[in-house]
């Protein structure tokens, strides 16, 4: 972080999820903290590793998705309820769609990522998504629907994390005359995940029934059907495959907002430093799924973009005290996957384990990660009674 940058003005932060929430949360307790400015237009932050808890009743709203009203209650932060509808590198101001003209002595860009659905017919008309407070009541919509009707099926296209975590929690909660096929265009699933957790997701997925179509492209999708060509060689002609209901999680895009030039751009990502910096722009950042370090690329995930936040917001405060910024260094803590009702499979830390403990543990540590402490007691709380109440 250059000397030459300005001290005066806010930090400025693009985007609420795991990366801006924990860069502006993290500010708001420093000694020598900046006016700190978040912009984010949805009224409820996500806690995404949870959002199938929500589906399958195991967690309630608050748990899952609080207020930004809540966490940023007594913070010192101001929320901007808008989107960003351009950012003005060279006058350093960023614009949002209800016209407000924010100025900033530091930009956070931390925009995260949207659906990808690679340009396929039918993806958005026909197809759900679930990565969303929203997505979660019109899964249940399409969930009674199967559980009020007889040999229908379900079909998840992209058998990622997202998708095998979504296809078990939903497997627990349709009948049997209903199923499940999990479409991947890859050779296996959970196809960047831990060997462990590979092998219990497979078992999980069996366990339930749940069809697993490997080297399967989806070429379109229609109200009722899937055309779908396999890759394998075995069948030349693609097939059609009857649906009920249709979820998209077969990939995700960054979510770039409009004003940055090209060239700091690569393969759809903001190009940054070890420091989180934008190339060539000393007061600007980027952090979480939109952001590139080419010589130290990262994954997509809540992880990644969680610590990245705290330790930008260090490297902020400390900057505001005169000291020098120190590079990231991501630590890999593991790997959590929930394969259904009161199940979890966890690889990461020494530690291999599924079943009922793992989830447990799983729940235990991302309730250690909730934004809010407050929030982490009234939900722990709310875990042991229900905990008690089984016995």
């Amino acid at each position: 972080m250059d000397s030459k940058s300005s001290k005066n003005g806010p930090v400025v932060i693009i985007g609420g999820g795991f990366g801006g929430l924990n860069t502006a949360l993290s500010l708001s307790i420093g000694k020598y903290r900046p006016p700190i400015v978040l912009i984010e237009p949805r009224a409820r932050f996500v806690f995404l590793p949870l959002l199938y808890e929500l589906l399958s009743g195991e967690l309630e709203a608050w748990e899952v998705a609080p207020t930004y009203q809540s966490l940023l209650a007594s913070r010192g932060i101001s929320h901007f309820v808008d989107n960003v509808e351009k950012i003005d590198l060279q006058k350093k101001v960023v614009i949002t769609s209800g016209g407000q003209e924010i100025d900033y002595s530091q930009l956070v860009i931390s925009t995260g990522s949207k659906v990808d659905s690679y340009g396929i017919e039918g993806v958005c008309d026909h197809a759900l998504t679930f990565n969303k407070f929203e997505d979660v009541s019109k899964v249940k919509k399409l969930i009674q629907k199967l559980n009020s009707s007889k040999k229908q099926n379900l079909v998840i296209v992209g058998a990622g994390a997202t998708g095998v975590e979504l296809a078990c929690k939903i497997g627990d909660l349709i009948n049997d005359s209903s199923f499940i096929h999990l479409v991947e265009i890859g050779d296996r699933a959970l196809p960047y995940g831990k060997s462990f957790n590979q092998d219990q997701i497979i078992k999980a997925l069996k366990t339930r029934s749940i069809k697993l179509h490997l080297q399967s492209k989806v070429l379109r999708v229609t109200n009722n059907q899937l055309h779908i060509l396999n890759l394998d060689g075995k069948r030349l002609d693609p097939f059609r495959l009857d649906h009920a209901g249709v979820i998209w999680t077969a990939g995700v895009k960054p979510s770039i907002p409009y004003g940055l030039p090209d060239h700091l751009l690569k393969e759809g990502k903001v190009l940054i430093d070890s420091q989180l910096q934008v190339i060539g722009y000393e007061n600007v950042y980027a952090i979480g799924d939109i952001a590139l370090d080419l010589e130290n690329p990262l994954a997509s995930n809540a992880q990644v973009a969680m610590q990245q936040g705290q330790h930008l917001a260090e490297n902020l405060l400390g900057f505001f005290e005169g000291k020098t910024s120190k590079p990231f260094q991501f630590v890999d803590r593991g790997e959590m996957l929930s394969m259904g009702i009161g199940e979890a499979t966890i690889t990461g830390m020494g530690i291999t384990i599924s079943g009922l403990i793992a989830f447990q543990m799983r729940r235990m540590a991302y309730l250690s990660k909730f934004p809010n402490f407050s929030l982490v007691i009234r939900s722990f709380g709310a875990w042991l009674l229900s905990y008690g109440n089984k016995f």
